[in-house]
Order: structure tokens, then sequence, then C-alpha cells
């Protein structure tokens, strides 16, 4: 067993939970506008396809913009930057422009605790937790990183320790933690408590909380969706489930169906939009659905304004 390093705390799933907090409260207000816009155009390029698709050219770009953008001290770039030295860039012989290589990963994620960002603690959790990029094996040493992070806002974090309560039974303590993340629009928090809110028999809950996730940008809360009104159910024709759902207009949907199919496709390729006129295009029933032109119609627009986190 190692130390735990200073300024961290050892993670006790007996003691009290942590502060609800947001992980933007820890992020400088503003940013270099034109750092960021480079930075934007390279993340927005690498999410509009499936990696494999990045021409050489477009993934050299990429790196070179985020590597700017990083250097120039922007953190969501430092972020993206860590993300690939843990995945590589170029999954191809034609498009690889980026090897592995944790250790540079961990130094970022070392960065960014340092300056006190959430998810450098995270970070730092998950390399102890699994002992890669020079990061003891160590699990209280992980625990400790997940706990200040989650102190910090990090809804990785929350979800982290939520799952901790859940396997010592404070049932209620998991759902405080899933909460907090999920008022920061964290999309697997959301899936996590609809699932929950219908295993409950809140089948209400559980509709309004999938919707909300998929403005979130949760592909699993729009898949959730697509299944309900391609059955009209989830669990059974003959449960008090489906008896449930009908009476609150819950029935087969093609066109339903349909826009959460697109709105799922389109999130497996870019996870990072935000579908914020949902309810606009896509209300739940019994609401009528207005014309529908695609998933542009409900994206959020970027906002004006110099850039904040």
């Amino acid at each position: 067993m190692h130390a735990i390093p200073a300024g961290l705390t050892g993670f006790n799933v007996n003691d009290p939970i942590p502060r609800c907090m947001r992980w933007k409260d820890h992020m400088p207000s503003t940013r270099d506008p034109i750092v960021y816009q480079r930075y934007m155009a390279a993340r927005k390029l690498w999410r509009s396809k499936i990696e494999w698709e990045l021409t050489l050219q477009e993934a050299q770009s990429i790196y070179a913009d985020v590597s700017f953008a990083a250097e120039k001290g922007d953190w969501g770039a430092k972020a993206l930057l860590a993300y690939f030295y843990r995945t590589g860039l170029g999954p191809l012989s034609s498009n690889h422009v980026l090897d592995k290589n944790v250790d540079k990963m961990v130094a970022i994620a070392r960065q960014a605790a340092a300056a006190g960002q959430p998810w450098g603690f995270y970070d730092l959790g998950v390399a102890h937790q699994y002992g890669y990029g020079g990061a003891q094996h160590d699990q209280n040493i992980a625990w400790a990183y997940y706990l200040k992070a989650a102190q910090l806002g990090s809804p990785d974090a929350q979800l982290a320790l939520a799952d901790a309560y859940s396997d010592a039974d404070r049932s209620e303590d998991e759902v405080a933690m899933l909460q907090c993340a999920f008022r920061q629009g964290h999309g697997p928090a959301a899936y996590r408590l609809g699932i929950r809110a219908s295993v409950e028999a809140r089948y209400g809950d559980a509709l309004a909380t999938y919707q909300t996730g998929v403005k979130f940008g949760s592909k699993d809360c729009a898949d959730a969706l697509y299944l309900l009104f391609s059955k009209g159910h989830w669990s059974g024709i003959e449960s008090k489930e489906w008896q449930a759902l009908s009476i609150m207009g819950i029935a087969v949907d093609p066109e339903r169906k349909g826009r959460y199919e697109a709105i799922s496709d389109a999130l497996q390729i870019n996870p990072d939009l935000k579908l914020g006129r949902l309810d606009e295009f896509l209300p739940l029933p019994p609401a009528k659905l207005p014309a529908w032109r695609g998933i542009e119609d409900v994206i959020t627009p970027e906002p004006d304004g110099p850039p904040t986190y």
C-alpha cells in the first residue's frame, strides 16, 4: 500500500457524501477567443466522422490545432490532447498520426490536478485504479482522487461515488450523487436515473429523465426512447408498465421511433451534441409532432459572446 498524496483524503464509503459541486466553478471564467476557436474547429472536425473515416490530412490538422491550443493553456484542449494520448489518433495506417502514450496522458492530468481542474483528479484516479502511465496500481489512491474530483464537481467522479454507495446499500446517497451529475447536464447520470425510475414504476419520471438525457447528448437515452416507440413498452405487452404507459398515451409510433433513431445515429458519431430544442421538434406524447427536417432542427445553436467553460 502506498501513501495517499498530500492534499487528498482517503475515501470511506461510510462517510457523509461530498457537497454537490459544479466542475465549471473551477474553470477559468474566460478563454482566449482565437485559441478557443482553433481548438473548437479541430474538435468539430474530429467529431464530424467516425475516426477511421478521417483522412491523414484531417487527422494531422486536428492534432496540430489541439496541441497548439493546449500549449496556449486552454484546458479543454489539454483534456482532449490527454484523451488522444490515452487512445491514439488515427486508427488506420492510412490516417495514423499519434500512438498511445499514457505517460504523456498522465503528465497532462497531473498538470490539470495541480491547477485544481476536476477532470485532472478524475483521470489520475483512473490511472491509479489501473496502474498505467507511471501511476502506482493502488485502489486507495485511486479512490482518494475520485473523492477529490467529486468534491470539485466532476460528474464522472460523482458517478463513481454513486456506484460505491450503491454497493454499500446507501441508495439515497447513490441517487444524490447521480442527481449532482444530472444537474450538470451529464448524460450517463440521466440514463442511470431513467432506468431507476422505470424499475421503481415511476414511468412518467423515466420518460422525462430520458428526454432530458437526450438533450444532454446521451445516446443511451435516445436508444431507450427509440425502443419505447418501436414497441410501445419496455418490459412486455401484458405488464403493468405497458398498462401505465398506455394510459399516458405511449404506443408504437414510427415517426417518433425514426426521429430518435436519427438522433442516436448522430450521437454515435458526435457525443458532444447538445439538443436543447428537442422538446420543440420531438415532444413527448400527448403533444403532436411538428414538421422535422432532421437532427439540425434540435441542436442547440452556438452561443453568442466570448467563449467560456
